[in-house]
């Protein structure tokens, strides 16, 4: 560096004065010339290096549960916002006895806050950090939801498939309802069987196939596309279904498609490669450290992908940054449109405010909330809660991970939100007239 070498020369200069003085070559003027002349040096060398020093970061200090400070870019926006966010965020973690969590929000193609609390065992030193991986659960299917509309824009599949053309061993009670089943049914959970079909043999990690054998045993009470009725086992039919016509596993589709693609580095499916992992956050029931378990991971597509919060920042800035070939316009359109209203219980929503509308797309529940269209889902297993939104019309998308399920979780999503579209709504109040008339021109 420039001034690493001008400062070892300053270093020297009495020596260098000494030596002058020595041979009778130091001048009165001379002396004055050359002080002059280092100094100039010397205000040229600090400025070089604060110039090209990176900048100071300036943070709030850090709670005991904290493991990494928040990364908050300075000149977004919503700083303000996302400081208060991250202020009752970090309040209420600390507060619940969260054992570990990450949290991260992206707008406009930007992560503009990402933060990670505690540790990956209670009892521990090993925070929790950015390539930490959790199990997703249930926010697998928002990503297979993803992958799907990825390959139906490339002609791999059609959502109006019949799924008997792909399984044509499937075999429900009902025949009719048997051979009208669509893969749009499987993603949408509008099959007609009875909600949360074969749970209990997913439970007892029973393989898909053989659960397959038994669903014609399972109550059909509604013709496909007429009910909603949350399912795990059939939205995983999926991996079949992909594994049929590509010739590939779900899981090699789903890295050479997503994970790769969208820079998911940390990202994996299955048991096996979250169990081999060593940078992993590991199960709690309150702060209690509980073992390791494989349920539900026999559905791949519906709750076996395990990620990191920088795996999801990345999965985020996938659907609402700068256009990708991948996941184009009509991919988007395809998975975020509402098909069928689903009638879920205010419970599920208790800690949003008024929800005016629930549906569900394809891997995703869209509703409508303060005026925006929020695509969203939740996931859950033992020891583990994920939450993830988007608002394409806001470019928005916020993500928490858990490994300490609690209240919080449910609040993580709307606490933000609420915040976040109040500061827009005031936004569009706050327009001077001449900023109003230049908006309409």
């Amino acid at each position: 560096m420039i001034f690493d070498f001008y400062f070892v020369d300053v270093l020297n200069l009495p020596q260098i004065f000494l030596t002058a003085q020595r041979y009778g070559c130091m001048k009165k003027t001379g002396l004055v010339f050359i002080i002059g002349f280092v100094s100039l040096i010397l205000f040229v060398s600090w400025q070089q290096y604060v110039l090209s020093s990176p900048p100071l970061s300036i943070l709030p200090d850090s709670p005991a549960s904290e493991s990494v400070p928040a990364v908050v870019p300075p000149h977004i926006e919503i700083k303000e916002i996302i400081n208060e966010y991250d202020s009752l965020i970090t309040a209420e973690i600390k507060a619940s006895g969260t054992v570990g969590a990450a949290v991260a929000v992206v707008y406009r193609n930007e992560v503009v806050y990402i933060k990670c609390f505690g540790v990956k065992k209670s009892g521990t030193k090993d925070s929790i950090d950015q390539h930490t991986i959790f199990r997703l659960a249930s926010v697998s299917k928002p990503i297979s939801g993803v992958l799907a509309g990825m390959l139906a824009d490339e002609q791999i599949i059609n959502f109006e498939d019949k799924v008997v053309d792909y399984l044509p061993g499937l075999r429900l009670k009902n025949t009719e309802i048997t051979e009208e089943i669509t893969i749009r049914n499987l993603l949408t959970h509008t099959t007609g069987l009875s909600a949360h079909a074969y749970d209990d043999l997913v439970e007892q990690k029973v393989p898909i196939s053989q659960i397959m054998n038994k669903l014609y045993l399972a109550n059909t009470p509604a013709m496909p596309g007429q009910v909603y009725a949350y399912q795990n086992v059939m939205f995983s039919l999926l991996d079949t279904i992909v594994a049929c016509k590509t010739g590939k596993s779900y899981c090699e589709v789903l890295k050479e498609k997503v994970f790769i693609p969208f820079g998911m580095n940390d990202a994996s499916t299955g048991f096996k490669a979250f169990r081999m992992n060593e940078n992993k956050a590991l199960p709690h029931s309150g702060a209690t450290t509980i073992k390791l378990n494989d349920r539900y991971y026999t559905t791949t597509a519906a709750a076996g992908i395990n990620a990191s919060i920088s795996d999801m920042s990345s999965f985020l800035i996938a659907l609402l940054g700068n256009p990708n070939p991948a996941v184009n316009e009509n991919v988007e359109e395809m998975i975020f449109t509402p098909y069928i209203q689903t009638e879920l219980s205010r419970g599920y929503f208790s800690q949003w405010e008024k929800v005016d509308a629930k549906a569900y797309g394809i891997g995703w529940r869209i509703v409508d909330y303060k005026g925006r269209r929020v695509a969203y889902h939740g996931g859950f297993v033992r020891g583990y809660r994920a939450e993830l939104a988007v608002c394409r019309d806001e470019q928005i998308g916020i993500v928490y991970l858990s490994n300490s399920p609690g209240t919080i979780s449910a609040r993580s999503i709307p606490e933000f939100l609420n915040r976040f579209f109040a500061f827009k709504d005031q936004q569009k109040i706050t327009l001077v007239p001449g900023q109003a008339d230049n908006a309409v021109n």
